[in-house]
């Protein structure tokens, strides 16, 4: 029988920052109202499109490092090489910890001579697309062997990390270097099936298959921000964390 542990990550991260808590809401001020809410709860935080066309997002971002919180920008950059590294060149020094690429191999390399202090995600396939999705995209193949091969590009390109589901996240642990980091949505703590009827992420797993699959840090939003009580859900996958890792 294989080691159930084999895949787990070794890397020395404080077990409370391996949880990432998507703060997907519409204002800075909903953002300040829930990380309050959480305190000691969550560590890491991810700030995506949502809050960042809601304005004061930078603000923001200095609010929670003031309170030190660890930052993940979650933009998904993705344009012409040159304006993806001017991008990225204007996120470093700020306090900022990973930021996501996305895009084919010059986009990649432009955000890499540009990191400085940033740790670079790219962006492998999203967990909200399936095996139809893909076909409906152009791309021939399973979501796993589309991931592998676009997480082995960005590998030798020089980026940090990949989003990936954890799903697919043994495999790359598998056929792939262990230093890289594997950061992976689409973590639902329990199997609900009325919630997955109106859910647009496909290619899900819970936090105990997510970390023994091999992945590094987790990110979870809805599980715990529409819990009636966040931060004893956050608290939850917590103690499933240490549990894990102890």
């Amino acid at each position: 029988m294989s080691d159930p542990r084999a895949y787990l990550s070794q890397k020395n991260i404080d077990p409370k920052e391996r949880l990432i808590f998507a703060l997907d809401v519409e204002t800075s001020d909903l953002a300040k109202q829930i990380v309050t809410q959480l305190g000691d709860a969550v560590v890491f935080y991810k700030l995506g499109l949502e809050l960042f066309l809601g304005g004061q997002y930078f603000e923001t971002i200095d609010w929670l490092l003031a309170r030190n919180k660890k930052i993940f920008v979650d933009l998904k950059f993705f344009d012409v090489p040159q304006t993806v590294g001017s991008a990225v060149r204007q996120l470093t020094n700020r306090g900022i910890s990973f930021v996501t690429v996305h895009g084919n191999d010059e986009i990649l390399k432009a955000a890499v001579r540009e990191k400085q202090d940033l740790k670079i995600l790219a962006v492998t396939v999203l967990t909200s697309l399936d095996r139809g999705d893909l076909n409906d995209l152009g791309f021939d193949c399973d979501p796993d062997a589309l991931v592998l091969s676009r997480a082995k590009r960005a590998l030798e390109i020089g980026c940090d990390g990949v989003i990936s589901s954890g799903r697919e996240a043994q495999a790359l642990r598998a056929n792939l270097d262990a230093n890289f980091l594997v950061v992976t949505p689409g973590i639902r703590p329990v199997d609900n099936t009325e919630e997955a009827s109106s859910d647009d992420q496909k290619r899900t797993v819970d936090v105990h298959t997510a970390f023994t699959n091999g992945a590094d840090y987790i990110v979870v939003g809805r599980p715990i921000k529409l819990a009636p009580d966040p931060y004893a859900a956050a608290m939850a996958i917590q103690q499933t964390i240490a549990e894990i890792f102890g």
